[in-house]
């Protein structure tokens, strides 16, 4: 029965939006209701020198963005959490799309002013394939924005979401009264001084009570009536299961730098959020109160202490239990690992944990056995689908600037390549490397962390690359293929599972290549059947 009490209690969720639309504040925000935090630090005031908790690296503190996920857990009255923290910008995506596949719903946190933008629209396409459940969080209320109907039709057209607002914004920007909560049905004042504190709220059963007249002015008063009897005219009434089933997304608006509206989106989400969800391998469905142990690797993370080397593979549990000093199979190098100080995240601080239920996120201190995607299980072979490597979009030579030094530069690639930072790709005629990323912001990223972490200089050159195809013979000795091996010899190069690649440097190159070897196919991503 503790079991599937503790399954019950888990909430593991992402929180995704374009850069600057306020996520890693909401994240702050959250962890200061759970009583994780005692302040949240800004992230982008240079007065306050308490940086935001959830973003460790060095270099996302000089930049003021997120650059890698971050995990943190909190309770909160009685359920526990897990936020992935995602980036938001648009050159660590796949950083992104891969957390994706450890969650079980998603918050997505949009600016009023600046509506619905482009990164949001690719990350709510992932989460709408997979069907994963989401809430919708408008942010910066106290900030002049646009009209809160517009952006619910903007949410429903840009994002194809079915939404019903569960809140509703009193004025906004200078006007900005509060907020009236639909779900609970009460109001939440605002007095724009309380950034640390948490608001008081008054219950109202009825609005057309004069008291509300008092309290917000009877213009707003009217307002605010005009607009809930056209919402609940217009708008769905909300359905859990719709909701469950990635339907239907109920919305809430508020300000979470200022605290607002924060409470009511994490008092409804823990009420109607899925726990553990069950997870498809290539063999089976797998279900979170199976009593075995499984779980998959989503996330590797070098350096996680710049004073000691280590690296920590981060897993999702997603049945049975995870305990410590237990032996596991790691299903791809078919050998059984055991770990003595599994550590769990809350916020920068680890700590060791005995067992971990369905939806934990367990850090595993790795030595070089794990690759993003890899499975652990009790015995059973599994294996997870859904964590692809995406074609790159930039490539460049990477040349070593210090030649005593070459042992240190190709451990940090290597190490940092198994993060899933970028892709190294050997080319096959000479041997060189070629670094391929989705953003050029990861270069600078890369150099960075090998001369801050590796004590290794690096050099780039630009390689013109406009693609690279992970290629897939129809059968190695066909001719077709063998002609085109040595038609395309310097054009080839391996990944780092040692999949064959060709980079194709322009369109018309790889269309021509296409319509010559029909029976070589070319893929964009490198997970295919």
């Amino acid at each position: 029965m503790e079991f599937v009490k503790e399954i019950a209690r888990r909430r593991t969720f992402g929180i995704i939006s374009h850069p600057d639309a306020g996520k890693t504040t909401l994240t702050e925000k959250l962890l200061l209701f759970g009583g994780a935090i005692q302040e949240a630090g800004a992230v982008k005031s240079n007065k306050i020198k308490k940086s935001a908790t959830s973003d460790f690296m060095e270099i996302e503190r000089q930049r003021g963005i997120s650059v890698a996920t971050s995990v943190l857990a909190f309770i909160y009255k009685d359920k526990k959490i897990n936020i992935l923290d995602t980036p938001g910008h648009k050159d660590f995506a796949e950083d992104t799309f891969r957390t994706l596949t450890a969650v079980d719903s998603v918050i997505v946190v949009i600016d009023v002013a600046k509506g619905v933008e482009e990164q949001t629209e690719k990350l709510v396409e992932v989460c709408r394939m997979r069907n994963i459940p989401m809430i919708v969080f408008i942010n910066k209320l106290d900030r002049e924005g646009k009209d809160a109907f517009d952006l619910l039709d903007e949410v429903e057209q840009k994002l194809g979401l079915k939404v019903t607002p569960l809140s509703f914004p009193i004025g906004m920007g200078y006007d900005f009264k509060g907020i009236y909560n639909i779900y609970e049905k009460n109001i939440n004042l605002f007095s724009g001084s309380s950034k640390k504190n948490i608001e008081e709220t008054i219950a109202f059963d009825n609005l057309d009570s004069p008291e509300l007249e008092k309290i917000i002015g009877a213009e707003a008063a009217d307002e605010l009536r005009d607009n809930l009897e056209l919402t609940e005219g217009v708008y769905p009434a909300f359905d859990k299961e719709a909701y469950l089933k990635g339907e239907q997304q109920p919305v809430f608006f508020g300000s979470a730098l200022n605290n607002f509206g924060v409470r009511e989106l994490l008092d409804c989400f823990i009420n109607i959020a899925p726990a553990p969800r069950p997870k498809k391998a290539e063999e089976r469905l797998v279900n979170a109160n199976e009593k075995e142990f499984s779980g998959f690797v989503f996330k590797i993370h070098a350096n996680m202490d710049p004073k000691h080397r280590d690296r920590l593979a981060f897993i999702k549990v997603v049945s049975g239990t995870f305990e410590r000093n237990t032996p596991y199979l790691h299903v791809r190098q078919n050998k059984k690992l055991k770990f003595s100080s599994p550590n769990a995240f809350f916020a920068e601080k680890k700590e060791i944990v005995d067992i971990s239920y369905p939806g934990d996120i367990v850090g595993l201190h790795d030595t070089g056995n794990f690759k993003i995607g890899d499975t652990l299980t009790s015995g059973e072979e599994l294996h997870y689908k859904g964590i692809p490597s995406f074609s790159p979009e930039h490539f460049r030579y990477i040349n070593n600037a210090d030649p005593m030094k070459a042992k240190q530069l190709y451990k940090g690639i290597d190490q940092l390549m198994d993060e899933g930072v970028a892709q190294l790709f050997t080319l096959e005629l000479n041997g060189r490397k070629v670094i391929g990323t989705v953003g050029a912001l990861q270069y600078e990223v890369i150099q960075y962390r090998l001369e801050h972490e590796y004590g290794a200089k690096c050099t780039y050159e630009n390689f013109p690359v406009h693609k690279a195809c992970w290629v897939e013979p129809k059968d190695e000795k066909n001719e077709e293929f063998q002609e085109f091996k040595r038609v395309k010899q310097k054009f080839l190069a391996t990944d780092k599972k040692g999949q064959l690649v060709f980079l194709a440097d322009s369109p018309f190159s790889l269309q021509m290549t296409q319509q010559k070897y029909p029976t070589v196919k070319l893929h964009y991503t490198s997970e295919f059947e």
